[in-house]
């Protein structure tokens, strides 16, 4: 009894002991002289499926596939955890036939549900009903994301009716250089379900064809929508948007033909009634929308880029026409970042744009000089500009030549701009150092309105597109910033 009482006690001991150990800690080659390689604790496989199952869907398709092959603890955690599948080089191979293949395996070996689903710049040649039928799989069933976007090599390129079979569990969804299919033309279902998506938060157009028609529907049929991308479309003349859950619409308009003869292009933007829009951004806005009607955007704090090619922009009752204020009767107190693109530059067009939006701290501008411009206004202390006496921090001036109307514009900004903390100046051509202080001489930069503001002549970084994920959807525009 004593006996089996001891050992049971030692066998207790022993096991106490293994648990505290670290698990899969190993010691090999234990010996006078010899190194010893310790295997770190594996961690990450004590966490909870669940956890794991986030981890995996997460990586890249391969990626989470080889991850079957780690252990036994992992080998069944890639058919539970939700797909991610991704059809191009990155997510499973370069090698156009062999991905096809692979795509087909995959979605016969995981059982489903799928988070996202990517088709990039795919090279559609014969393969329209392979995609119709991935599309189809069961595998996809609960999908949360799509994306599917044709290599533009001319032909038709329709957008599978199959795709819009998971509306009612998508959150977001590109498309890329396919036709929409119109609302007439949509799979045989109960009408309600075709252009329904009451989880979808994320839209984005680019280079598709949609009817006027149907994207109205469409949105129509978002009550969760929060961002709104619409790029080189053709099919839309005016758009209309009334949204009690859009914050963002970004809207770049086709400057040439696009696979169509005549193209109907965006000429027209309403915003009808947007409670919660916080940016509408204008990517290339000289091609249009060539009319703006700001009705009701009582959020909206970046607006830009704006330029001449904007016939009529109309904010409230406040009315610009190709830059020109016709009247500033509706103050945009809410805007923090303004971004525009100036003619000139035309300084008196400028201050109107901040009397408009007198709460502007950050303003970039896109100058494409006129050496005819004469920019000889002077600041009167008698009638202040809120924007430059409370606002103002940064100024951002791209496409920066270092002539005289661009001089002055720079200059009344150095002299009025009263909290103003840094001025950058992205150049139009390499500069030496000589002309380099020439222009902070004639600048005035030793009588700035801010003792501390600072200013930088860097290579210019306009060439950027604003960026509509980041919180200042600019600042890839300011020199120095540039991808």
């Amino acid at each position: 009894m004593v006996a089996e009482a001891r050992v049971k006690r030692i066998r207790l001991e022993e096991e106490c002991r293994r648990r505290q150990e670290p698990p899969f800690a190993v010691g090999l080659g234990i010996g006078k002289g010899e190194d010893v390689v310790v295997v770190h604790p594996d961690l990450i496989s004590c966490l909870p499926d669940e956890i794991l199952h986030d981890i995996i869907t997460l990586l890249p398709t391969r990626d989470g596939a080889r991850t079957q092959a780690i252990s036994r603890r992992w080998r069944p955690l890639w058919c539970a955890a939700p797909l991610n599948l991704q059809v191009d080089h990155r997510g499973l191979c370069g090698q156009d036939r062999k991905r096809v293949t692979l795509v087909a395996k995959i979605l016969a070996d995981h059982p489903g549900p799928a988070r996202r689903l990517a088709i990039p710049w795919f090279r559609l040649r014969d393969r329209y009903a392979k995609i119709d039928g991935w599309l189809r799989s069961p595998a996809l069933a609960g999908l949360q994301e799509i994306q599917i976007s044709y290599a533009p090599d001319g032909g038709p390129r329709p957008l599978p009716p199959s795709a819009l079979r998971f509306a009612l569990t998508l959150r977001t969804a590109e498309f890329c250089c396919c036709d929409f299919p119109a609302a007439d033309e949509e799979m045989a279902a109960p009408p309600s379900l075709h252009l329904n998506f009451p989880q979808l938060k994320n839209l984005t157009l680019r280079s598709a064809s949609v009817s006027e028609a149907t994207l109205h529907r469409l949105l129509s049929g978002c009550p969760a929508l929060e961002s709104l991308r619409l790029e080189t479309n053709v099919g839309v003349g005016s758009l209309r948007v009334s949204s009690a859950t859009l914050k963002s619409i970004s809207i770049r308009v086709l400057c040439y033909p696009y696979r169509v003869t005549d193209p109907v292009m965006l000429q027209e933007l309403v915003v009808e009634d947007a409670p919660r829009l916080e940016r509408l951004l204008l990517v290339d806005p000289r091609n249009g929308p060539r009319t703006i009607r700001v009705m009701k955007a009582p959020a909206l704090e970046t607006m830009g880029m704006v330029s001449d090619g904007i016939s009529e922009l109309v904010l409230g009752t406040t009315v610009f026409r190709e830059m020109v204020a016709l009247s500033l009767t509706t103050l945009m107190s809410t805007v923090k970042v303004l971004a525009l693109d100036s003619l000139g530059p035309n300084l008196d067009s400028v201050v109107d744009f901040l009397k408009c939006f007198p709460c502007v701290e950050k303003l970039y501008i896109t100058s494409r000089l006129q050496k005819s411009m004469k920019n000889a206004r002077s600041y009167d202390p008698l009638d202040p500009i809120e924007c430059l006496e409370l606002h103002l921090k940064k100024v951002v001036i791209n496409y920066y030549h270092g002539m005289k109307p661009e001089v002055d514009f720079a200059k009344f900004f150095v002299l009025n701009a009263k909290v103003l903390q840094k001025m950058s100046f992205g150049l139009a051509n390499r500069r030496q150092d000589k002309w380099m202080a020439n222009q902070r001489r004639r600048l005035q930069l030793d009588n700035k309105a801010s003792r501390g503001a600072q200013f930088a002549f860097e290579r210019d970084g306009s060439s950027s597109i604003p960026n509509s994920l980041k919180a200042d959807p600019f600042e890839c525009m300011e020199p120095g910033k540039f991808p």
